[in-house]
């Protein structure tokens, strides 16, 4: 594998094979001393066009952990903010000798730009509203541990689908693996061309959430979605208090689930509109368990990317 640019670009046995290393790696996480040799003289860019708080703390702790050379850029920082273009900077940066570049970008289809320019390995950490790999498969791992499998499992995801990268590389991650998935939205906030969709990629759609959480024993997992103001140049939904009441989970539709039943959420949480206080901080949410898992997965990737199994880095 020379990228990940999609969970298209994964078999359903290579997700498995990242999430045995990410085992290995979850555990690097309990050790005294978090260091690995497996990326000991590689150097890996993080060049992130878009703000992010999790996914590049994560990708930049992964690289150290391996051993690796990080080095942070952002927009504000870069010579992009001067007006250079995105294809020269990527070309000046990796002519430094970078192995890795692992990219985030407002626009759908940058990261794959990216790979066509350069030699280094890239690795998509979100481009527009197109895919975010890494978060597909760090939320599929974490539904994974606390689930057994995922062959069969009924996962529902919910809220704003028409902005969410998080969704459309969930779709293909959870597919993949046997489970079931049913999306749950607003008209508004359904992406258009959904039905063809939906029944091209095997997964359900429905506009009525209490249905969801209720009907034949209710979903194995609830993946909640943000609601993604900021990409909205319109009104999407009357007022913060309907979405709540319409597609929220609240204290009462909390209720409605299973003790057991995982509350993932990819973050920043809108507490209060798409997530009650309740919900987020309830025992069997795993927030928080997610961005563990997804430091353990990001570093399967690079060790995957850069290292390969022929470095014997794990020991």
């Amino acid at each position: 594998m020379k990228h990940l640019l999609s969970v298209d670009d994964l078999s359903a046995d290579a997700i498995q094979q990242l999430f045995e290393t990410a085992a290995d790696m979850h555990d690097v996480q309990r050790r005294e001393v978090k260091k690995l040799p497996a990326l000991r003289g590689r150097t890996v860019v993080n060049m992130f066009f878009e703000d992010s708080t999790r996914t590049r703390s994560s990708f930049e702790i992964a690289g150290k952990w391996l051993s690796a050379d990080v080095i942070n850029v952002s927009a504000k920082g870069s010579s992009t903010s001067k007006g250079e273009s995105l294809r020269d900077t990527v070309l000046t940066v990796c002519a430094m000798g970078v192995d890795g570049l692992v990219i985030r970008h407002p626009a759908s289809g940058a990261a794959l730009q990216v790979s066509e320019w350069v030699d280094a390995s890239v690795v998509n950490a979100g481009d527009g509203t197109h895919e975010h790999p890494t978060q597909a498969l760090l939320d599929a791992y974490t539904l994974q541990r606390r689930l057994g499998s995922l062959e069969g499992r009924h996962v529902a995801i919910v809220g704003d689908l028409t902005h969410s990268r998080v969704f459309r590389s969930n779709i293909q991650c959870l597919t993949r693996l046997g489970a079931r998935v049913t999306v749950v939205a607003p008209p508004t906030l359904m992406p258009s061309g959904v039905g063809a969709w939906s029944a091209a990629a095997g997964f359900d759609t429905s506009y009525d959430l209490d249905d969801v959480l209720r009907r034949d024993g209710g979903p194995d997992a609830v993946m909640m979605l943000r609601v993604q103001r900021e990409r909205m140049t319109g009104a999407y939904f009357p007022s913060p208090r309907e979405y709540t009441v319409g597609y929220g989970l609240t204290r009462d539709r909390l209720a409605v689930l299973g003790p057991d039943v995982p509350i993932c959420h990819p973050g920043p949480m809108n507490r209060g509109l798409e997530i009650a206080a309740d919900a987020a901080d309830a025992a069997q949410s795993v927030v928080l368990e997610q961005v563990s898992s997804g430091l353990a997965v990001r570093m399967a990737v690079l060790y995957h990317l850069l290292a390969g199994e022929s470095e014997g880095g794990m020991a």
